[in-house]
């Protein structure tokens, strides 16, 4: 197989500013998960750099197993009944205005997290009144998303993280419909809906193209498309390396169909930019 040489636009300016060291430090000392970690996120330096940080909860063992994804996967352990507290208190001395929480599938549990994510939505916002929150949540449907809603998030993500054609050899034990299902759910009950996709899987434009219009059917007007690339030997090879031109080609495509907001460029992932993405998006609704 040829092995593709990773362009000249994909090169990362290591970033170590002022906030990097508060972010790491509080991290570590609340012994808490992060998807910027776990995930091998190429913007790490910066975002910590900014003092932001994607927090991931439900622990860091997946029960799935996507193809795409550095996070590890088997049988987690018990849920930590004091990560909310952590949570909040440690996004409260991060001075957040705008906070992203993710988490691991937890197929093992029988509501699989979802009260856990209920609980840390409240908590945050108890510490945190004034704060923006993003969450990035499972498939979660019907009642299990309702679960999440009555907590009131800010903005509600689920990424359908590529295109229909290739979503069964990517995505371990998840259905493109049933991912637009809940973006559709997310968007009837008035929330904020978002989604990411990654591209250089081997799709095409052409299905990239029909992906967004199928998003801004189900009301969802929040999206981010990043390039992929591979973090680990384990993980599927990339396809191909997307030239910045067609990134924007896609961001002006979505803009074009009525998204309110759209990130898109080779380094951009599901948190990047959080917060401008939201200010963006109220500017534009106006």
């Amino acid at each position: 197989m040829k092995i593709l040489r990773k362009p000249d636009w994909l090169k990362i300016k290591l970033e170590n500013g002022k906030n990097y060291p508060l972010v790491k430090k509080i991290v570590q000392e609340q012994q808490l998960h992060t998807i910027c970690t776990s995930g091998k996120c190429p913007n790490i330096g910066q975002c910590w750099s900014l003092g932001t940080a994607t927090l991931m909860i439900l622990g860091d063992i997946c029960t799935r197993a996507c193809k795409f994804c550095a996070t590890k996967t088997g049988k987690p352990l018990p849920l930590d009944e004091e990560e909310p507290r952590k949570i909040a208190e440690s996004i409260a001395k991060m001075k957040l205005k705008h906070c992203v929480i993710t988490s691991v599938d937890r197929d093992d549990l029988p509501d699989k997290g979802a009260a856990h994510w209920a609980k840390t939505i409240v908590a945050i916002r108890e510490k945190n009144p004034a704060i923006i929150i993003e969450v990035l949540i499972p498939d979660y449907e019907d009642e299990l998303l309702q679960i999440v809603l009555d907590a009131e998030p800010d903005i509600v993500a689920h990424n359908l993280e590529t295109v229909k054609r290739l979503t069964p050899s990517i995505r371990s034990r998840a259905s493109y419909n049933k991912s637009m299902n809940v973006l559709e759910q997310i968007a009837k009950k008035k929330f904020i809906a978002k989604t990411g996709i990654m591209v250089g899987l081997g799709e095409t434009q052409e299905e990239v193209i029909e992906l967004l219009k199928e998003v801004k059917d189900a009301g969802c007007l929040m999206i981010t498309i990043g390039q992929y690339l591979q973090p680990t030997k384990q993980n599927i090879e990339v396809a191909e390396y997307i030239h910045p031109d067609i990134f924007e080609f896609y961001k002006q495509t979505a803009l074009k169909l009525g998204f309110v907001s759209v990130e898109s460029a080779p380094l951009v992932r599901s948190s990047y930019m959080a917060e401008r993405s939201f200010l963006n998006s109220l500017i534009n609704k106006k």
